[in-house]
């Protein structure tokens, strides 16, 4: 498929998908003639890219994590980064619900205060 149809499966803008080329996120797909030929892989990173900036994660952290081996996607050690990051979220939400447990402990003293 031509960068068109790439941009509007995966959500990108053109621009942001020949960025994501020039960083090396991505490899520079196949021409026909002057067309970027963009394949089902591409279109699963390009997505990837999207979602992980979403959660937070930068190009150079992803840069470091899409790599390829034998012409193909290391998609082994996407996984294992991808599930570094879910265990940042839970950590995260750990936090956050030790952060309102503290909160309220803090209202609750207050109210006792003030009610007596």
């Amino acid at each position: 498929m031509y960068i068109g149809e790439a941009s509007k499966k995966t959500g990108l803008s053109i621009k942001a998908i020949r960025f994501y080329e020039e960083k090396g996120l991505i490899r520079r797909p196949e021409r026909i003639g002057r067309y970027r030929v963009y394949h089902d892989t591409d279109i699963e990173l390009l997505i990837l890219i999207k979602e992980a900036k979403a959660l937070g994660v930068t190009l150079s952290q992803l840069k470091g994590v899409i790599t390829y081996s034998n012409g193909k996607v290391d998609w082994a050690n996407i996984k294992i980064f991808l599930a570094e990051i879910r265990q940042q979220l839970v950590n995260k939400i750990g936090d956050i619900k030790t952060q309102i447990d503290n909160l309220d402990k803090c209202y609750h003293q207050i109210l006792t205060q003030n009610n007596t």
